[in-house]
């Protein structure tokens, strides 16, 4: 059997999103959901199959998302995954509820990850954990943890894989419309903000910078532009986007060399050069480090279909 906790308070995208995968006719899953009561899940209401304690007879426990990770965890939730561990279950969570598997104790001394939002809460609240927040999933065996949100569906594929062979869960892929694997982790995703609204001190250079991309930029050039000294330009990038100017620069080049990648046909010597990396080689070499993946990877990866 493969069950589901569910108590009040979840969210509901990653919950609906596997349960639609693993209930797939192609699967052999006795999938079951198991919760106290009916629960509110969003604007949904959840109707489980059998109470909390049938957990205990699970071969596979998915703990969905966690909606309010500050707000205390349901003892009840936290006692039944545990007790399904200890009689052997695997441990799934997705995206927050790898805070319930923490809360058990499930992940002490191994490595684990969650929405990308949430790994420094992760790791500060549970120390004896090891929180990677460059990953889609983390698979320990008998307990895996997901990234936030989409990253659901790549754990899910990763267990029907390991379960029912590649074939099976490149047919859910298929279905589902989505990459059978997806390479990289949460660094796709996560990029340095930009503040937005009229008048912050830092909206214009912005704007500045985005418009040159395919230049030289020093930070004397932006410090000159936003009409303030290096150092004060550097305290105020800090405050903004917990980063310096540098930083946020190199990272913004990757991030429109991620569009052009997406919505160009242009050569990767093409966009080195519109996105201020130079040439094709050092794209690659920075664009692999900071996302994750190679620019081809990403192109095939994330480019819409039918291209522009």
């Amino acid at each position: 059997m493969l069950a589901f906790a569910v108590t009040g308070g979840m969210l509901h995208f990653e919950l609906t999103a596997t349960y639609e995968i693993f209930t797939a006719p192609q699967l052999d899953y006795e999938v079951k959901v198991c919760g106290d009561a009916p629960v509110r899940v969003g604007r949904f209401t959840l109707e489980p199959d059998l109470p909390l304690d049938g957990l205990a007879g699970a071969a596979t426990v998915v703990v969905p998302a966690i909606e309010d990770v500050e707000q205390p965890l349901d003892p009840r939730l936290v006692r039944a995954v545990k007790v399904a561990h200890e009689r052997g279950a695997r441990i799934v969570s997705l995206c927050t509820g790898a805070f319930v598997l923490a809360e058990a104790g499930l992940l002490d001394g191994l490595k684990a990850t969650t929405h990308w939002g949430h790994t420094d809460e992760l790791a500060r609240r549970y120390p004896l954990v090891e929180v990677d927040p460059d990953v889609l999933y983390v698979d320990n065996g008998q307990v895996l943890t997901s990234a936030g949100k989409a990253a659901a569906i790549d754990l899910s594929l990763h267990v029907i894989r390991s379960d029912f062979g590649a074939a099976t869960a490149n047919t859910a892929a298929r279905r589902l419309v989505v990459p059978p694997h997806r390479d990289g982790g949460q660094a796709q995703f996560v990029l340095a903000p930009v503040p937005s609204g009229e008048g912050h001190p830092l909206t214009e250079l912005f704007d500045w910078v985005s418009a040159r991309f395919d230049q030289m930029i020093s930070v004397e050039d932006m410090a000159r532009q936003a009409n303030m000294s290096s150092r004060h330009l550097a305290r105020l990038f800090r405050t903004v986007t917990g980063t310096t100017p540098l930083q946020w620069l190199h990272v913004q080049r990757i991030r429109r060399a991620q569009e052009l990648l997406e919505m160009t046909d242009d050569s990767v010597d093409q966009i080195a050069e519109a996105s201020g990396m130079g040439t094709a080689t050092t794209l690659r070499r920075h664009f692999h480090r900071t996302v994750g993946v190679p620019p081809d990877t990403y192109r095939r990866t994330f480019r819409p279909i039918g291209g522009k």
